[in-house]
């Protein structure tokens, strides 16, 4: 241990541990998955920040963490945004500086067994805080929130029902901390156990009183994937490539059929042939036809991504105009200041025009779908305002086509588990070229994933419920709390500030002391 603690006195090799500690939760999420992985994942973090020589140095460890996080959650954009990625994490790197700060006032030293109980609730806390500063649309979204990599396991998936993926961030984040108490904090590890077996307790009381979605009927819904369409006029190469497959589908009883995102690269005013042919379709088929529709609009100026709902006579009228767009990916932020980013990767050289509201549908047989576009999956205040207004379905058309052999399809693919479980909403996640998933309203998986390697049309049969999940009835519960816990200790610290400077008090914190084990004193 004093080896380590040695080695750790180098300013940059203790950053570089901190960037790899932060890194390591990735492991967590798709393709490695390693969802167990996560309980235990931000110890060494902890560790490292419990163990700053000072506050600042503390922060600092936070803040680098922070970086290697998110560089490690989001490497696959590094082809898009080379250097750029490392400035963006950088940046946003700096909200964990606070989370390492309070890392060391908590578990620093030899805490009391209240101050250690006191970080297993503060610690995760502070963690949501981070999680919602960054989950805001113009600082990247919600992408890789620790709660997140739980989307295969069925209790958590329960409890993302109570109070969705925030919820599932707090837990793990909690089960971290009573982890690092238990291995470095031998005056803590009686309320750490406490704290575990409590939190055990609630929730399993929470996944048992949590209700099931009832359902009720079925639907078939077939999923549309093209694949890979590349070379000149991919735009109208994979266009009829969707609608070879999708004539596969006559006579097999469908209810929807879904296409990716920009599954159609032209304006349906400007091309009348194709609504004529996507209708041609919805006639053989019986059913509607979802498609995606990316391109410059001829009733109004801009780009725009919007779904588009397709029937026997041509467009129904239903439109959806995607409103939370990818920083660089489809606008530049502050274009005049950053504009430069367009030159050393594949930043939008246009920015695409934002909706204004979102959008259910009326497909007929009394069926109500939502859809969200790409990135907007990524955010659970989406989907539950969805559900909020009656859809049965909740959609999701994405395309991932730049990042075919990085995790990023299955990242993806993933969020629409947790999305289905929050709202008791089936979910359809469609691609273009992969992976297309589908779950049903508690969020677990029916039938296979499409993987990035398929090119077909397949058909769900999907569960219809009905009723109202907790998460959906009462929003970010989660995320109220933290920000109360946050505000009690910002009062008690203060408060504590104040009775000191009144009574000419110094804080009770022992003095260092020297090799000589005398009081250390300035000066000398």
């Amino acid at each position: 241990m004093r080896t380590i603690d040695r080695w750790l006195t180098s300013p940059g090799r203790r950053s570089a541990a901190a960037a790899l500690a932060g890194a390591l939760p990735v492991l967590a999420f798709p393709a490695p998955s390693l969802w167990w992985f996560a309980y235990v994942a931000l110890v060494p973090w902890i560790l490292l920040a419990r163990s700053a020589p000072t506050g600042r140095r503390a922060a600092y460890d936070g803040w680098c963490g922070g970086f290697g996080f998110l560089v490690a959650v989001h490497h696959w954009l590094l082809p898009s945004l080379h250097v750029f990625i490392f400035l963006i994490a950088a940046l946003l790197g700096a909200l964990w500086a606070p989370w390492g700060w309070l890392v060391r006032r908590f578990l620093g030293g030899a805490p009391a067994p209240g101050r250690g109980a006191a970080a297993l609730l503060v610690l995760p806390s502070a963690w949501l805080a981070v999680e919602l500063v960054r989950s805001w649309q113009g600082l990247g979204g919600p992408w890789g929130m620790l709660g997140a990599s739980q989307w295969q396991v069925g209790p958590a998936l329960r409890l993302a029902s109570v109070g969705g993926v925030w919820l599932l961030s707090f837990l793990v984040v909690a089960l971290n901390v009573a982890a690092a108490v238990l291995i470095s904090v031998r005056e803590s590890r009686v309320p750490a156990v406490a704290w575990v077996v409590a939190t055990a307790a609630a929730t399993s009381a929470a996944w048992a009183w949590a209700p099931r979605p009832d359902v009720d009927e079925r639907v078939r819904i077939a999923v549309v994937q093209p694949g890979v369409v590349a070379g000149q006029d991919s735009g109208e190469k994979r266009f009829e490539r969707e609608e070879r497959l999708t004539r596969r589908l006559a006579g097999q009883g469908v209810d929807l059929v879904v296409w990716g995102e920009s599954s159609v690269g032209f304006d349906l005013d400007d091309r009348p042939d194709l609504a004529r042919r996507v209708a041609a379709l919805s006639r053989a088929t019986g059913a509607d036809v979802l498609v995606n529709v990316d391109a410059r609009r001829s009733d109004r100026p801009g780009i725009y991504k919007s779904s588009v709902l397709i029937g026997p006579d041509g467009p129904t009228g239903d439109r959806y105009d995607k409103m939370r767009l990818v920083p660089f990916g489809e606008y530049v932020p502050a274009r005049s200041l950053l504009g430069w980013a367009t030159s050393v990767g594949k930043a939008a050289g246009e920015d695409r025009r934002r909706g204004n509201e979102q959008v259910v549908m009326n497909v007929g047989h009394g069926l109500r779908i939502g859809p969200l576009v790409c990135f907007e999956t990524a955010f659970p205040d989406m989907s539950r305002h969805l559900a909020e207004d009656g859809a049965d379905v909740l959609l999701g058309q994405s395309s991932t086509s730049s990042f075919q052999s990085s995790w990023a399809p299955e990242q993806h693919a993933s969020l629409a588990a947790l999305r289905a479980a929050e709202t008791g909403r089936p979910m359809v996640h469609a691609t273009l070229t992969g992976v297309s998933a589908v779950y049903g309203p508690g969020g677990e998986r029916l039938g296979p994933w499409l993987g990035t390697e398929a090119s077909t049309a397949r058909l769900y049969d999907v569960p219809l419920a009905h009723g109202v999940t907790p998460y959906v009835r009462y929003g970010d519960w989660p995320v109220h709390g933290a920000l109360l816990v946050l505000a009690a200790l910002c009062a008690t610290e203060g408060a504590r500030a104040l009775r000191l400077r009144r009574s000419g008090s110094e804080p009770l914190v022992p003095p260092a002391r020297t090799g000589h084990e005398s009081p250390a004193r300035p000066g000398r």
